[in-house]
């Protein structure tokens, strides 16, 4: 596959997942997750895909990923801030790297009145959750 159709592929990975949904608070975004493999060429290391959904007006708690994330906002915006950064809004069709272990403190629907949607591969330790909570 070409580098250019991935978006397109995991577009098309997310609508075609199935209903499981892991709602992490009421007021919290919804992450469905799409896959969960062990890496072959990188022993140790796992990698997972998920769709984040944000309502209008959502956000996540502040909180750390324990291995790299590549993000890619399918549908509406979403801002997105690490510790030491600017807020940057990132709209349908833009991407980011989060380093691993970088509080990331703001992750949220830009909007409040459309929903939004970002599809986040995290390359992780075998066994580790894709998400932790920031302990401040």
């Amino acid at each position: 596959m070409k580098t250019r159709n991935l978006p397109v592929a995991l577009c098309a990975l997310a609508t075609l997942a199935g209903t499981a949904s892991i709602a992490h608070d009421a007021g919290e975004e919804t992450t469905t997750p799409l896959q969960r493999q062990k890496l072959a060429d990188v022993p140790g290391k796992t990698g997972i895909v998920v769709l984040v959904s944000y309502a209008p007006g959502q956000a996540s708690k502040a909180h750390l990923h324990p291995g790299s994330v590549f993000a890619y906002v399918v549908e509406g915006e979403v801002v997105s801030q690490l510790e030491g950064q600017p807020p940057v809004t990132y709209r349908a069709g833009q991407s980011w790297y989060e380093p691993p272990r970088v509080p990331h403190l703001v992750s949220r629907n830009a909007s409040d009145t459309a929903p939004a949607k970002l599809l986040a591969w995290l390359i992780v330790d075998d066994g580790a959750p894709p998400k932790e909570p920031w302990p401040k």
